[in-house]
């Protein structure tokens, strides 16, 4: 049976969530600090699995194979360059003007939080940070779109109106998702659309937003390790991702520290 979307309704959950999101934000800082020319997405992830488990808190990725494919072995997705996600953390050194995605799963007491970031490694071209600024502020302004009473469609059409006035690939195979006891539940969110259609939104409701563009073609490719997911030109891609519950206050991003 699918897993249903979760939908908050005690102060008790809403408070393991926001602990869940709240220490994937510090996880996520001190990772970001560590990125340099020569680090190695395995003495990244030797460190997110350090800081992680020293929170009393669990990698949420670690393990997980959905669909037969291996079990996944990082804490983190470590996506250099052309990858778009998925990387699995391996030997390769970062070297400059590279840039890197990193996706974050960290779970508290049952509850998951889901979150990513994409940075340059020292200088980067103009274009490679055009791409990050662009895709970041369409995760921003889907974010505000985020409101109770709004659609789905709504946000996804904000994300992908940032990537096509950009003249960027809007990724279609990967998206954002519903979070809560699981990492990927439902529904999924594209990063393009149309205002007023899909589901409406409830306070209560806890949705990972998760924009994807690159410089080049949408395409991608998956490598022969199952995991790794490339753009097939070869071009940059960039990708940013938090967790929000929706409240009748409006948006509230979990993964973030207070």
């Amino acid at each position: 049976m699918p897993v249903q979307t979760v939908v908050i309704k005690s102060r008790d959950e809403i408070a393991l969530m926001r602990e869940a999101g709240r220490l994937n934000a510090e996880v996520r800082a001190i990772l970001r600090e560590a990125i340099r020319p020569g680090l190695t997405g395995r003495e990244l992830d030797v460190l997110a699995k350090a800081e992680i488990a020293r929170r009393g808190a669990e990698c949420t990725f670690v393990g997980y194979g959905p669909g037969g494919r291996p079990p996944y072995p990082g804490a983190i997705c470590f996506s250099v360059n052309d990858e778009l996600v998925h990387g699995i953390p391996g030997d390769r050194p970062l070297r400059e003007g590279d840039i890197v995605s990193v996706d974050l799963g960290v779970t508290y007491r049952g509850w998951v939080s889901d979150a990513a970031f994409t940075c340059g490694v020292g200088e980067v071209s103009p274009e490679a940070q055009e791409l990050m600024r662009v895709t970041e502020a369409s995760l921003w302004a889907g974010i505000e779109q985020a409101q109770v009473g709004k659609y789905l469609g709504d946000v996804s059409a904000t994300i992908g109106s940032y990537g096509e006035r950009a003249g960027y690939g809007i990724i279609q195979e990967y998206g954002g998702h519903g979070v809560g006891h699981e990492m990927h539940e439902p529904p999924h969110i594209p990063n393009f659309g149309r205002p007023g259609v899909g589901h409406r939104l409830k306070a209560g409701m806890v949705v990972a937003l998760e924009p994807m563009f690159a410089l080049g073609k949408p395409a991608t490719e998956e490598m022969a390790d199952h995991w790794t997911v490339r753009m097939r030109d070869g071009k940059l891609s960039a990708h940013f991702e938090e967790t929000i519950a929706i409240t009748d206050e409006g948006p509230e991003v979990l993964t973030r520290i207070r």
